[in-house]
């Protein structure tokens, strides 16, 4: 037997959507860039409060505590903010959907 199809017309909504992924991961990134920038910047002497010193890798991973989840909050917000920028640009068009079903 021959095949038999359907066609017809529908509208469909073109829209482009931020990968958030992508995003929050870029913000981990920028997280320890920043973590390695304020250890790098820190002086290590000895507190006079507490007599401690606390190695470099020590401050490192305290403020990886920090930087970390707050550039993956950041990059979670510019990814939403990006979505309602493109948003604004979605486009409804014309799209031919067929269907072919084959029986024997």
């Amino acid at each position: 037997m021959a095949p038999t199809d359907t066609h017809r017309t529908v509208e469909a909504t073109v829209r482009r959507v931020p990968r958030y992924g992508v995003l929050m991961g870029i913000g981990v990134v920028v997280g320890i860039i920043a973590a390695a920038i304020l250890t790098w910047s820190g002086s290590f002497e000895q507190s006079q409060a507490l007599d401690v010193v606390y190695p470099p890798g020590q401050v490192f991973g305290f403020l990886l505590l920090w930087t970390v989840p707050i550039g993956l909050a950041l990059g979670g917000v510019v990814g939403i903010i990006m979505e309602r920028v493109a948003r604004r640009h979605d486009r409804v068009v014309k799209v031919d959907r067929e269907t072919v079903v084959e029986t024997d």
